[in-house]
């Protein structure tokens, strides 16, 4: 009996494939080595049949290939395979309870993301790496430098502006070698700096020329990075009953521990993707409340 649907563990070299027919019987299971495994489940599995993946390393990549092939592709977030992972996990496991988590009506399935949101994504990602290596060397900078008994200051702006005067400044008893090290570590700085600054420039006109980026710019304390992000991430938002489920699919809703009658919220679910945790912002809505006790609204993370 043919198939209709097909789990798919994923790996690097080698794929772990479940299938079942309609009687939801095993019919297929087998290891395939990365370059047959595509070939192998065009024999088995006509066009129309349903692959599912967990949204894992190169689950999107996989998911376009066999959407061209006219696959309906479900990827699944790996949390809600693992409940149906029976016995000891391995790859033949993960395929089976990848399969049949796929075939569960209530399951919630990530969005095949497009090679335009991926790039972004990852200009994001590059983006915040850096970030995180400026901060790291600004730090460096101001260990190194209290050990010569120079105070730096804690806001990057005036740290730029003090490393000139420090290597100018003859009579600050910094040593010749050691300014040899500082102008590297200047040099360095302003080399991250160039680079964030290429990236910015490169996600503002991304915002510019795209129309779903503008409308939300319209709301307030929205710019172009939070704007981009949005679009990349979320890609189309009818596929949310509300802004709640949106908020916690980027980790931005608490985490619920409730029992009966009682119930607490925690910190967040998860944690929230780094280009929303470090953009995170609040926007204050007009109200007739005194000053200081004006409710607030999160506009979007």
């Amino acid at each position: 009996m043919k198939l209709i649907r097909v789990g798919v563990d994923l790996a690097k070299s080698v794929f772990q494939i479940h299938g079942v027919d309609r009687s939801e019987r095993t019919t297929w299971r087998r290891r395939l080595r990365r370059e047959d495994w595509i070939d192998a489940l065009r024999e088995r599995l006509e066009p129309g049949g349903e692959v599912g993946m967990e949204a894992c390393g190169g689950a999107h990549h996989w998911a376009r290939e066999l959407q061209k092939l006219g696959y309906r592709v479900k990827l699944i977030a790996p949390q809600f395979v693992k409940p149906y992972v029976k016995s000891n996990k391995h790859d033949a496991a993960d395929a089976e309870a990848i399969c049949e988590a796929m075939a569960r009506p209530g399951m919630r399935f990530v969005p095949v993301k497009s090679v335009e949101q991926q790039d972004i994504q990852a200009m994001h990602r590059v983006r915040a790496s850096l970030v995180e290596q400026r901060s790291a060397k600004a730090n460096q900078i101001r260990g190194l430098v209290a050990e010569y008994g120079l105070v730096a200051p804690r806001e990057l702006l005036h740290l730029r502006r003090a490393l000139p005067r420090w290597l100018e400044d003859e009579g600050n008893g910094l040593t010749t070698r050691f300014r040899w090290l500082l102008r590297g570590l200047q040099e360095e700085l302003i080399g991250l700096d160039q680079r964030i600054a290429e990236l910015d420039r490169e996600i503002e006109e991304i915002a510019r020329s795209e129309p779903a980026a503008k409308r939300l710019m319209q709301l307030r304390g929205v710019g172009p990075i939070i704007a981009i992000a949005m679009i990349a991430t979320v890609g189309d938002a009818r596929q949310f009953r509300n802004g709640r489920q949106m908020s916690a699919s980027i980790g931005l809703t608490p985490k619920q521990h409730s029992s009966g009658a009682r119930s607490g919220c925690w910190a967040s679910a998860r944690e929230a993707t780094p280009t929303y945790a470090a953009c995170s912002f609040t926007a204050h809505e007009p109200s007739s409340a005194p000053p200081g006790q004006r409710t607030t609204r999160s506009v979007g993370g």
